[in-house]
């Protein structure tokens, strides 16, 4: 295995598997035997972790991107749909919404300005109800909250008590749709 080390001031040894890169990050003491020692003990975790990232990968190279008509279709969608749950959910936050612009974002599924302005990412159209309202909800709140305090996940969770449910779809199915782009 090809191992990168990068050596820090923490005190303890940590793996991490990314884009198919073996990272241990160690303390400046840790000999290069103990470093050996800490990756073999952890190789059945490190090959897992491989498998599991390869067919990720595998997964989102047979996504196939949208058309510009398909692009079309759910951008007009979006219009309509998201700026309808902006309108419902803007009273119960008691924020007001500027304007709502739809974009096709590669590494967002929201934004706002102060000013009162949406941006949303129109792949959400391709998404559970549920999660569109989470994404609008969350930027509506940044209307009141700038931030991602307790204050402000408080407030996402009075309007949307299931909103770490619908987070969690994100988080797992999020990639796919983005590769759409």
């Amino acid at each position: 295995m090809n191992v990168e080390i990068i050596r820090s001031d923490r005190r303890t040894l940590a793996i991490q598997v990314k884009d198919g890169s073996i990272i241990v990050r160690a303390p400046h003491f840790a000999t290069k035997k103990q470093i050996e020692r800490f990756v073999a003990e952890n190789k059945s975790w490190i090959e897992k972790k491989l498998r599991e990232q390869a067919a990720e990968e595998k997964k989102l190279a047979a996504v196939v991107p949208l058309t510009e008509i398909e692009k079309k279709t759910l951008i007009a969608n979006a219009k309509t749909d998201l700026a309808r749950r902006a309108e419902h959910f803007a009273p119960i936050i008691g924020v007001q919404v500027n304007r709502i612009t739809i974009r096709g974002q590669k590494t967002r599924w929201g934004s706002c300005s102060s000013g009162g302005n949406l941006n949303l990412n129109y792949l959400l159209m391709l998404a559970p109800e549920a999660v569109r309202d989470a994404v609008v909800v969350h930027e509506l709140c940044h209307l009141k909250q700038m931030n991602h305090s307790s204050d402000f996940y408080r407030e996402v969770l009075r309007v949307m008590p299931q909103y770490e449910e619908t987070h969690k779809w994100l988080k797992i199915h999020g990639n796919e749709l983005l590769r759409l782009l």
